[in-house]
């Protein structure tokens, strides 16, 4: 009997390793089919599933009644013949891949899986790097020989935090094997889920390149139009306006200017890069979008202080308030948010910031940052105010209402992603900035 129909038939076991915004939700929806082992080194959150309380709001409240099998302990591991990889893979200060956490997930592996086993693995890593990197450790720690005694594959993540529409059932996933034989096996445990299928890539660099350049193409065009907006602001043109009828033409790409952070879009390009000049080529268009985008926090921070200046207010010990901390929309992540940076920079102007965020996990923002999330009940005589991510709940706000926060009848708007129509915020006797 194969790995696969012992799969199938509950006699092997997966095992998903890394249980956050990508690994929950996968191994929740394997759970529905086969038995899952559920595996973080995280014991808090570990006990936080076990009493169906999702962290990360992607399954909810349906976490209650799943049959995974939640563990901190890696002897657990054991159990399993599958394991599948989906730790985090963020950058270092310096721009460079952190690779500490796919080096130990492979080490925990590399303890506890025995002849016959598969790792897959679909953290977000540069061509090569499964290979190069992760393969040797699997075989010194474990003491297997890949290709005898264990195989490999991977499968890029492609979820979207957040997205209740394209779910990991609903996109196509790309698997890849180091044999044909494992592409098939992989091959079938992931389409055991995926209800748009697999694709099957013709390597394993093959996938690994697929997917940091997705997010290397969606970074370089959303810094496109974040230049476009510091060209058109500087020319008093609205870009917003702008983009709307460009995209009356149908080869227009609808993207939005904003703040680029998480832990992919804002992250992964860096490791293309370094692989890239690793062999002694420097990428000149991902890097330069990169150096944009980066650049955006900084950049409305320095157009609210000039707002502030036009609207007469006396920039030190001004008070502004920030609606929204979290990376995006819908999501209550705030690790790699990069409104932080514009956090920062005010504070560099001697600026008091206020935070709130409904949609935000508090204990992280303050863990992370130190940033303490305030209720938006609690704030009032403000300056300006920064609308900083577009939550859905956000949607309601009444701007008639929003002005009792400010103070001295001075009303600085920054509309970072341009939830409001500029014509009505002004009507209302609002000083209105938008990207």
């Amino acid at each position: 009997m194969s790995l696969l129909e012992k799969i199938k038939s509950k006699e092997a076991s997966i095992a998903v390793i890394g249980l956050g915004y990508v690994g929950l939700p996968l191994a929740f929806e394997f759970a529905k089919k086969v038995t899952v082992i559920g595996f973080d080194i995280n014991k808090e959150k570990i006990e936080g599933y076990k009493n169906g309380i999702d962290v990360t709001g992607e399954v909810g409240e349906k976490l209650k009644n799943t049959s995974i099998f939640f563990t901190s302990n890696e002897e657990d591991l054991k159990q399993s013949k599958f394991f599948i990889v989906s730790v985090p893979t963020p950058i270092n200060s310096d721009k460079t891949p952190d690779l500490r956490p796919v080096r130990g997930a492979s080490e925990i592996v590399g303890r506890n899986m025995t002849p016959g086993s598969i790792v897959v693995y679909e953290s977000t890593v540069y061509p090569g790097l499964t290979e190069e990197i992760c393969v040797p450790i699997l075989e010194k720690v474990s003491g297997l020989k890949c290709g005898v005694d264990f195989k490999i594959g991977y499968s890029p993540e492609r979820i979207n935090p957040g997205d209740k529409v394209h779910t990991v059932t609903k996109i196509k996933k790309v698997v890849s094997g180091m044999d044909e034989e494992t592409l098939d096996i992989i091959a079938g445990v992931y389409e055991l889920i995926v209800e748009a299928g697999v694709y099957r890539a013709e390597s394993i660099k093959v996938a690994e390149a697929a997917k940091v350049i997705e997010n290397a193409q969606r970074d370089i065009n959303i810094a496109f139009v974040n230049e476009l907006s510091i060209i058109f602001n500087m020319m008093g043109i609205d870009t917003k306006a702008v983009l709307k009828a460009a995209g009356t033409k149908w080869n227009f790409l609808n993207f939005t200017p904003g703040l680029v952070g998480g832990h992919c879009i804002g992250v992964d390009p860096y490791y293309l890069t370094y692989k890239a000049e690793e062999l002694g080529y420097h990428p000149e268009v991902i890097l330069s979008g990169r150096r944009i985008n980066d650049r955006m926090g900084k950049y409305i921070a320095e157009n609210t202080v000039k707002m502030l200046i036009k609207a007469d207010r006396p920039v030190k010990g001004s008070r502004v308030l920030i609606m929204g901390f979290t990376f995006k929309e819908n999501v209550p992540d705030t690790r790699n948010t990069r409104v932080i940076d514009i956090v920062k920079e005010l504070n560099e102007y001697g600026i008091e910031v206020y935070i709130t965020d409904p949609v935000a996990d508090k204990d992280e923002a303050f863990r992370e940052y130190g940033i303490e999330i305030k209720e938006l009940d609690s704030i009032e005589g403000v300056d300006a105010i920064i609308l900083a991510v577009s939550h859905k709940i956000y949607e309601g706000i009444n701007l008639e209402d929003l002005k009792s926060k400010y103070r001295n009848g001075s009303y600085v708007l920054i509309d970072v992603k341009g939830m409001f129509e500029r014509e009505y915020a002004e009507e209302l006797g609002y000083l209105y900035w938008r990207l």
